[in-house]
């Protein structure tokens, strides 16, 4: 490959070529190669790309901080926490930031996840509630409870589901209520989670 010539991602990704996708990270003239070396280096899941993924947040362009987001959380490294919370704040790639904080599963992650309940975005809220049943902490309890009158149906559901994991007895009433709710997505996860809640600890 000539020192001017495009990078090419499909060959780097077959080969696995880390260094090669980190380097294109940070190819300047086109916004897609950086997008798409960030998808693949999330599909290689090497935990040599952290650190540049983490700088990939602030890309000037909404789809490569979101793929950057996306690896991050496949990858899983802890390290990647503060700056993923730091990206959702500033609404940078937010969508993959809040799946990414779930899939890493960190506890310091619960209040801005919870906070992220709140978005305007359906998308964020509907990230954010099934982010908050992997992580699995009772202090989302009360947020899912009141997500479970939200106006997206995907994330009056994501909420019922998430409590039953976290199996909080809080959750209960309001689940009950939520067996009367016009969808039957979410009559179905209400009831699913209050089975979960009244089994027996294992």
């Amino acid at each position: 490959m000539g020192i001017f010539a495009k990078p090419n991602i499909e060959k780097m990704k077959v080969n696995k070529d880390v260094r090669g996708l980190i380097k294109a990270l940070g190819y300047k003239k086109e916004a897609s190669i950086r997008r798409d070396a960030a998808e693949a280096l999330r599909d290689v899941s090497d935990e040599r790309a952290v650190g540049p993924l983490i700088q990939a947040l602030q890309d000037e362009e909404r789809a490569v901080q979101y793929q950057a987001a996306w690896a991050l959380g496949e990858i899983g490294d802890a390290g990647a926490v503060e700056p993923l919370i730091e990206a959702l704040k500033m609404k940078r790639g937010w969508f993959g930031a809040v799946w990414a904080l779930g899939e890493i599963g960190d506890t310091r992650a619960v209040e801005p996840l919870i906070k992220a309940l709140k978005d305007e975005d359906d998308f964020v809220r509907r990230a954010a509630a099934e982010a908050l049943g992997k992580i699995i902490n009772a202090r989302a309890t009360e947020s899912l409870i009141e997500a479970l009158q939200d106006k997206d149906e995907v994330v009056r559901w994501r909420a019922a589901e998430a409590l039953g994991k976290i199996r909080d007895e809080r959750a209960v009433e309001p689940l009950i209520q939520a067996l009367k709710d016009e969808e039957l997505r979410v009559r179905n996860r209400a009831s699913e989670a209050l089975v979960t809640i009244g089994e027996p600890r294992r």
